[in-house]
């Protein structure tokens, strides 16, 4: 199994930046890829953002140019910087892991309020 703690939310004003953590520990070995979704009120579960274990980054359009995902490996932690931030953004943002098993696994949330 893969264990997610996330961090980093907060409230900001439209054009501000955050940056996202994720760490994950237990079996590092079986991740295929790690990113975001997230979840606005009243909306469906969305990706943002994942890389997978070849490093293969993957962006939402509404995301690109904005926000940048990375690693690091000796952390085993994983990294969105959001930029240019918009009301639009405000969401609950969980990290994910996809397993090489084809098992999701889940933070727990951090919400992001970005105010106009």
């Amino acid at each position: 199994q893969v264990q997610l703690v996330g961090s980093g939310g907060g409230l900001v004003q439209a054009g501000g930046s955050l940056r996202l953590s994720c760490a994950a520990s237990g079996s590092i070995f079986s991740i295929n890829a790690i990113g975001w979704y997230r979840q606005a009120p009243g909306k469906q579960r969305e990706l943002v953002a994942s890389v997978n274990r070849r490093g293969r980054r993957n962006y939402a359009d509404f995301v690109k140019g904005r926000f940048t995902i990375s690693g690091d490996n000796a952390k085993n932690t994983a990294y969105l910087q959001m930029n240019s931030l918009e009301p639009e953004d405000t969401a609950v943002y969980y990290c994910h892991v996809d397993s090489i098993q084809g098992i999701d696994y889940w933070g727990q949330g951090t919400q992001v309020t970005v105010s106009s």
